[in-house]
Order: C-alpha cells, then structure tokens, then sequence
C-alpha cells in the first residue's frame, strides 16, 4: 500500500520474505530477524538471499533480535542490529538521523506484529513517534514486561485476533502515520480489537489444562482448543505457572519465557538465532526440549 510520502510497506516474515524483484526502488528492512538455520531455514537461501537480491537497493535494516550472523555485518553501514536484550522492541531504534541517513527510499518491508507495524509507521514519519508513548507500547508488547496504554493495547488485540489480516495490517500502519485522526481507521480497528474477547475466554480456559513437565507446564492445544485462542496469551498464562510454557499446535511446539528470566533456547536448541526466550519449533522435537530443559 502506498502512503503519501510514496513509500509501499510489505509485510513479511523471517522465513517468508518477499520477491527482492518485486520490490520497487529502494528498500529499509524492519523488524525482520535473520533466518536461523536450526529452525529449519536455511540463513545462506533465505536473508542473504535476499540481502543479494536487493544489491545497492537496501538502504537500511534495522532489527533486534539474537543471531550468530550478525558478527558479519559489523561493517556494513547500513545495517543497525542488535539482540533482544539490547532492545526489546524495534521503532525505539528508529531515530529521525537514521532516517536522514538512509535518504529517500521506495519500500519498506517489516514484520507483520505490532513492533513491525508500529516501525513501518515511526520511519514514514521521519522517525518520530506516531503518538505520544507509541515506542513505549511496541515495547511492552513485544517483551510482555508491563502493559501497553489504551492505543497498543487496542491494536495489540487487534492483530491478535485478525493475524492474517493483511489489508487491517495496513489500516493500522495509515492511521498511525495520519495522527490517529481517521475517525472510520479507529472504528475498524476498535472492532477487530473487541473480537479478541472471544479468543481470550478460549485460551483461559486450556490456560488451566497445562501439566507439569519439570520445570516446564504443556498444554496440547492441538487436540484440546474448541476455537480460536490467543497463543501468545496461553504462553503468558502458563509462564504464571511455571518458569516455561510450552504449546502445541497445528504440528509446531512454541516454548516461551519471561522476557528477562535468562533463559535461552536458542542456545539450549542450538537454534543459531531467533528470539531468546521464545522459539517454535516442529512437534517432532518436544521431547528434546523437555529433555534439554530438564536435563
């Protein structure tokens, strides 16, 4: 979608990223971590792949989560990296010299969250904050430490309940660069928002199927969800029962823990990068995970 400072923003994922061919001009990369090879994509065929596929084009990446390749951008200008210590959401990366910096560009590609979203929206605007406490929010949504104000919370529900929402993904990102004016933007948003209750009723109920697994609790929501859960806040709710949750779903294992427990399954796994303290993983590795974190 086109904004008016003529930027499109494409929304992507670490191991879902788009056609470098496809992408016009020049091109600033947010909030997209490298891929890992342990999560079984290949970093070598899937970001630099793309990272070659861009050539002179990319103007920047920014992005803040753990990984082992870093090392070997050290001396590229154009890419700001960091771990998820450092920074716990990206927009609070983006500053109005970066933006400078990089000079005119055509395309941002970010991550589909609210921390992409939120990024997309703070570069469009020359790094400022599309709203006052706007880092703060993508900050307590990304690590779960605190809670986000009234704004991050109504879009944080928002994308939870409508994930796959492309065309609301973009709702969003207009009416954070138009200053929230956009009284019709704010009613779509405000309703997908309400849709979460539903799911959030759902996932406290598995919330109290979790079982013990050492320091672990699981709950198999593949076999016992009814409808739609927030598995983000079913992670949330077994992490107030023990130091890890772990969830099945739809053929993956996600473990999750507290954003500043010191846990590390990227290290533990053997993983090379990803975010430290949750990972998703094919099923057929539950029981070494239960193994490593147990052993």
């Amino acid at each position: 979608m086109v904004f008016p400072t003529s930027a499109t923003v494409v929304f992507a994922s670490p191991r879902a990223l788009p056609d470098p061919d496809e992408l016009a001009g020049r091109v600033v990369v947010l909030d997209l971590a490298f891929a890992a090879d342990g999560l079984g994509t290949s970093f070598e065929q899937t970001t630099l792949r793309f990272i070659r596929g861009l050539g002179p084009r990319l103007a920047a990446w920014v992005d803040h989560h753990d990984h082992e390749r870093h090392v070997d951008f050290r001396g590229d200008q154009r890419f700001l990296l960091a771990t998820k210590a450092e920074h716990g959401a990206c927009p609070e990366m983006i500053t109005p010299a970066l933006v400078r910096e990089a000079g005119p560009i055509d395309t941002i590609v970010c991550h589909l969250d609210l921390d992409g979203l939120y990024a997309a929206a703070k570069w469009l605007l020359g790094g400022s904050e599309p709203y006052a406490g706007a880092d703060q929010d993508a900050h307590a949504v990304d690590t779960r430490v605190g809670s986000p104000g009234p704004i991050g919370e109504m879009v944080d529900h928002a994308l939870r309940a409508h994930f796959r929402d492309t065309a609301l993904k973009h709702r969003i990102v207009r009416w954070l660069v138009g200053g929230l004016q956009d009284r019709e933007h704010r009613a779509v948003i405000a309703q997908a928002a309400t849709d979460f209750q539903a799911m959030a009723r759902e996932t406290e109920r598995l919330a109290r199927l979790y079982e013990r697994r050492g320091r672990a609790v699981f709950v198999d929501a593949q076999r016992l969800a009814r409808g739609p859960f927030d598995k983000t806040l079913l992670l949330l709710l077994g992490q107030a029962q023990a130091e890890v949750a772990v969830v099945r779903e739809a053929g993956m294992v996600t473990a999750a823990a507290a954003y500043d427990s010191g846990v590390d399954f990227v290290r533990l796994l053997g993983l090379g990068g990803g975010m430290p303290t949750r990972v998703s993983l094919p099923e057929r590795r539950l029981k070494e995970l239960f193994e490593k974190l147990n052993g």
